[in-house]
Order: structure tokens, then C-alpha cells, then sequence
């Protein structure tokens, strides 16, 4: 047998009214030892009132970030960890889409520390001793930050373009994630759609890259079956609970999953287009691993054939690489994930350079299937002119 790896990862409480535990369990990992620090996204104000109002109620005291937007950036995270120090907070609670988590995840770990986090980008050095306990509360359902040990965040290069780095460690993990769908019903439908596909994404990557093994293909199946079921009803009919408390159910699988065994080429690509584009990390991803189904699910289809079981095919379909993208292809005409790209007026080459940086190399080598540079460049090519 090849040797396996697997952390349990965090508590999750999920259901309708799991947001109703947050004092509780506030109180149950800080202690009271000092103020809690909220990183609540701005677009989720009525949400981040109600959890001041549940720790206020608990004996807490709270201090609130929100000057965030867009993905997560480095200077965003050194004034929330020079708040969390300020205030001397003894837990960071995270409320909104992955970019508050990741930043919430983020000061947790550097919080305790005087290096800047740029200095631990690339995993290029371990997080200090002594990071706080975090409570993660997703109001999307797709990037999984809830359950990983990953953080993503963006720095502006030479040209003042932001670059996305991604840090790494055991200290990022939050300790408990509540999962209530009540708290991604205000999300639109093309970011329903978006974030959705990114869970689904995660999936299928964790469940076929050269990393794959028993302990993320459980729950990226899984995840992949609740997707393929209820992200169409979800986008379609916001307010359907039931719905949207599967995909927020999958969006956690799937964390878990890449959590264990990573990512693969649509992150790569789905990272570059969003530096080079600013396409929605979920959108490019989901548009990226579109060009790249067909022949990665020829060389490795054993793998493919039970994400195209779990995706709801059955007989020779399930066998068929091709029957396989065109399944996928179809959930996302479903969804509504728009697949246009010229607009953007990008360059593939510049594309195809971007994704092959070293932040995205992981990625690339994970991959159950090797690109080499004229291949990578015709995905490029294929991404933009869908």
C-alpha cells in the first residue's frame, strides 16, 4: 500500500441555526481571557451585527474588522493582526466568503509575531508559537477555507499588479466551522453559481491529482454528488435551505479533501487568470478546468470514472473522458457560468507564464497529468477563446 496521510481537521456544527451557537462556543475557546476579534466581510453587516449581538450576550467583548475587499491582501492582514495585537485578542472569529477567513486564518497565526506575513508566503518560514484559536463562519459555499490549512493572499508587484501567494501550516486550521445555510441566502445567484463550482472544482482535483488517495477521495466524492444535486436548485431558488446547506456541506468536503491531497492544473490556471484578469477565483477555475477534463480523465480514468459516478453517470458514459467533460460542461451551463473570455483581451503566452510561476508549480506537479509548455500555452489558448 502507498503510505497515507490524513488530519481529522476542525469541529463543524451544520444546520439550520448553527450561527446561534457562536457565543457558546466563543466562550468555550477564548476563555474570557480577552476580546474576541471579529474579520467580518463589509457585504455581510445585518450577519456581523447578529454575531456582536450573540458574543455580547455570551460576556464577550469584540472588536470588529472590515476593511477588506476583493481577494485578501497582505496589507489588509497586517492592520487586522495589528488590531488582534492592539486589542490582545485571544480568539479571531472569520464571517464572510474565503477572503475574510483567509484573512481571519491569517492574522490568527501571525498575530503572535512581529515578522510581516509576506515573510511566511510559500511556507518560507514556520507561523510564531502560540497562534489563536479561530472560528470560521462561511456565508459562501465554495472556498473550503473553513477546513483547510491554507491561506490565499496577494501582494502588488513591480507593475502594481497583485501577485497571489499562499501560506501554509497547522496553524491556519480553524478550530470549529459553523455552517449555516441562513447565512449564504443573501448571496446572488452568479456567485452562488461561482462559488459552487469552485467547491466542485476542489473535488475533482483532490479526487484525481497524483496526491489522490482514500482519505480525500471519500469526502471529494461526496462532494462532488452533493454539487451535481443541489447547486442548480440553490442558484435557481435562493432561499431553498435544503439546497444550499448541501453545497455549503460539499464546499467543507471538498476543503478537507484538498486539504489533504491539494489542488491541480485549474488552479494554476484559475490562479493566473485571476491576476493577470481579476476573474472570481470560482469563475476562472471552474472555466480553467473545463479545457483540461478531457485529457487529464485520459490519463488517469480510473480516477475520472468515479468523479463521473459521483457527477450521476453510469455504464460506458462513466468510462468516457469525453462524456465526462461534456457532463461537466453542461453543469455549467446550468449554473450559469459564463464562459466568454475575450473581453479581457488577454494574452495566452503571458497566460500560460503566469501559471507556470513558482507560486503555481505545486499545483502543475500535482496534477494526475504532466503539460508540457506547448500544451500548457494550447490550454491557454483553448481558456481564452471558449
Amino acid at each position: 500500500m502507498t503510505l497515507m496521510e490524513w488530519q481529522r481537521g476542525p469541529r463543524a456544527i451544520s444546520g439550520v441555526g448553527a450561527m446561534d451557537r457562536l457565543g457558546a462556543e466563543a466562550t468555550a475557546l477564548s476563555g474570557r481571557q480577552g476580546p474576541i476579534l471579529l474579520v467580518a466581510d463589509p457585504g455581510v453587516q445585518a450577519l456581523a451585527e447578529r454575531a456582536e449581538t450573540c458574543l455580547a450576550t455570551a460576556g464577550c467583548e469584540v472588536a470588529r474588522f472590515s476593511d477588506l475587499a476583493g481577494d485578501p491582501k497582505a496589507v489588509q492582514v497586517e492592520a487586522a493582526a495589528a488590531l488582534a495585537r492592539q486589542s490582545g485578542a485571544s480568539l479571531v472569529i472569520g464571517l464572510g466568503g474565503g477572503s475574510a477567513l483567509d484573512i481571519a486564518k491569517l492574522v490568527a497565526a501571525v498575530a503572535g509575531g512581529t515578522a510581516p506575513v509576506l515573510d511566511y508566503a510559500l511556507a518560507a518560514r514556520p507561523f510564531p508559537e502560540g497562534a489563536l484559536p479561530v472560528i470560521a463562519i462561511p456565508t459562501t459555499a465554495g472556498t473550503g477555507s473553513e477546513a483547510t490549512r491554507v491561506a490565499i493572499f496577494s501582494r502588488p508587484d513591480e507593475t502594481g499588479d497583485d501577485v497571489k501567494l499562499w501560506a501554509w501550516g497547522p496553524e491556519l486550521q480553524p478550530r470549529l466551522a459553523i455552517l449555516d445555510p441562513e447565512t449564504t441566502v443573501g448571496l446572488p445567484p452568479h456567485l452562488t453559481a461561482a462559488t459552487g463550482v469552485d467547491a466542485l472544482v476542489h473535488a475533482i482535483e483532490a479526487a484525481t491529482n497524483r496526491n489522490a488517495h482514500s482519505f480525500s477521495q471519500a469526502p471529494a466524492l461526496e462532494a462532488i454528488r452533493l454539487v451535481a444535486g443541489s447547486l442548480g436548485r440553490a442558484v435557481a431558488q435562493g432561499d431553498d435551505l435544503e439546497a444550499r446547506g448541501q453545497v455549503q456541506l460539499a464546499a467543507f468536503l471538498a476543503g478537507q479533501a484538498i486539504d489533504t491531497a491539494g489542488t491541480g492544473i485549474a488552479h494554476a490556471l484559475g490562479h493566473a487568470l485571476g491576476t493577470l484578469g481579476r476573474v472570481h477565483h470560482g469563475h476562472a477555475v471552474g472555466l480553467s478546468l473545463a479545457v483540461a477534463l478531457a485529457s487529464n480523465a485520459a490519463a488517469a480514468p480510473m480516477k475520472h470514472t468515479a468523479v463521473a459516478r459521483a457527477l450521476g453517470l453510469e455504464g460506458d458514459n462513466a468510462l468516457s473522458a469525453t462524456a465526462l467533460a461534456e457532463t461537466y460542461d453542461r453543469l455549467l451551463e446550468q449554473v450559469g457560468l459564463d464562459r466568454d473570455l475575450t473581453s479581457l483581451d488577454l494574452d495566452p503566452v503571458e497566460l500560460a507564464a503566469e501559471a507556470g510561476t513558482p507560486e503555481n508549480a505545486p499545483m502543475l506537479a500535482s496534477n494526475c497529468r504532466s503539460y508540457d509548455e506547448k500544451e500548457l500555452l494550447d490550454l491557454c489558448r483553448r481558456l481564452l477563446t471558449a
